[in-house]
C-alpha cells in the first residue's frame, strides 16, 4: 500500500531492499535434526518461533522519534516567538521557511536517514511556526492554542479510527486520497500563479467563502493522509525494516502535522474575521 505522503511511499521501496538482511535466521525445530519420522512439519513453524531481530524498527521507535522532533519543533517555536527581535523576525522566519524547505525536499526524496539532518528540519520550522504563530496570536489573541488543540485532536482522532478500523485503507481509498492531495497542490500552485498577476488569485486564500471550503478540503485530506501513513508505517515494521528508517517516518508524520496546523489557523483567521 502507498502511502499519500512521498516520503513514507518512498521509505517503503528502500526498505523493501533491506528487509531481508533484518530477518531473524529460521530456528530448525526439533533442534535441527528435521522433523521425526511420521510427523509433519508446519511450514508456519519456524517463522511462529524465530527470535526477534534487534535494528528492526518498530512502531514504538516512529513514536519516539516523532515526539523528539515535535519537542524540537515547539522548543524553537518558543525561541521564534519569544526570543527574536521584531525587527529580524520576519527576515529569520523567511530564511527558516527556505531552509525547511529545501531540507524537506532533499530528505524527501533522497531518502535520507541522518537525525541531525531531521532535526535540523525540525529546529528550521519550529523557528518559523514561531514567528508565524506570533504574529497570528496578536491579531486573533487565543487561536494558537485552538489550532494546537485542532492539530492534534484530528491527528489522534484519526489514530484512534484507524486502530479500531473504523476506516480501512483499502487500494481504492489510497488512490482517492492520493488524487484529491494532488488536486489541492496543483489547485495551491495555480491560485500563487494566479495571485501574481490578480489580486487574490482564484480566491482560495483570501478570507471569502471559497477560501474557508478550500481550507476545510485540505484539512479532511490532510486528516486522510495520516491513515495511509499509519498503515505505510505498519507494514514497514511488519516487513523488518531497518530501524533508522523510523527517523524518516517520524519526518514524514512531522510534516503532515506541520500542514495540517497551517491550514487549522488559517481557518480559524478566518471566521475571527
Amino acid at each position: 500500500m502507498k502511502s499519500s505522503n512521498p516520503v513514507l511511499s518512498r521509505l517503503a521501496d528502500r526498505s523493501a531492499q533491506h528487509a531481508t538482511f533484518h530477518r531473524a535466521p529460521a530456528q530448525q525445530p526439533y533442534g535441527g535434526y528435521g522433523a521425526p519420522a511420521g510427523y509433519p512439519q508446519s511450514p508456519d513453524y519456524a517463522q511462529q518461533y524465530a527470535p526477534p531481530v534487534a535494528g528492526r524498527m518498530t512502531v514504538d521507535d516512529v513514536v519516539v522519534r516523532t515526539v523528539a522532533m515535535l519537542a524540537v519543533v515547539g522548543v524553537f517555536g518558543a525561541i521564534g516567538w519569544f526570543v527574536l527581535p521584531d525587527n529580524i523576525s520576519t527576515g529569520v522566519a523567511i530564511a527558516a521557511a527556505m531552509v525547511g524547505l529545501v531540507l524537506g525536499l532533499v530528505i524527501s526524496f533522497m531518502g535520507l536517514t541522518n537525525p541531525a539532518l531531521i532535526l535540523t528540519y525540525a529546529a528550521a520550522e519550529g523557528l518559523f511556526l514561531g514567528v508565524i504563530s506570533q504574529s497570528f496570536e496578536s491579531l486573533y489573541p487565543g487561536i494558537v492554542i485552538q489550532a494546537v488543540i485542532g492539530t492534534f485532536g484530528v491527528f489522534f482522532t484519526m489514530a484512534a479510527l484507524y486502530k479500531f478500523k473504523v476506516i480501512r485503507v483499502t487500494p481504492f481509498f489510497a488512490k482517492m486520497v492520493i488524487g484529491a492531495l494532488i488536486g489541492v497542490v496543483v489547485l495551491m500552485l495555480a491560485n500563487f500563479v494566479a495571485s501574481l498577476f490578480i489580486d487574490g488569485g482564484f480566491g482560495l486564500r483570501d478570507g471569502g467563502g471559497i477560501a474557508i471550503i478550500f481550507s476545510l478540503v485540505c484539512i479532511c485530506i490532510a486528516a486522510l493522509t495520516f491513515a495511509l501513513d499509519f498503515k505505510q508505517i505498519e507494514d514497514l515494521a511488519a516487513a523488518g525494516a531497518d530501524k533508522k528508517y523510523a527517523w524518516l517516518s517520524a519526518f514524514g508524520i512531522v510534516v503532515g502535522l506541520i500542514w495540517l496546523y497551517l491550514e487549522i489557523l488559517r481557518l480559524l483567521s478566518y471566521f475571527r474575521d
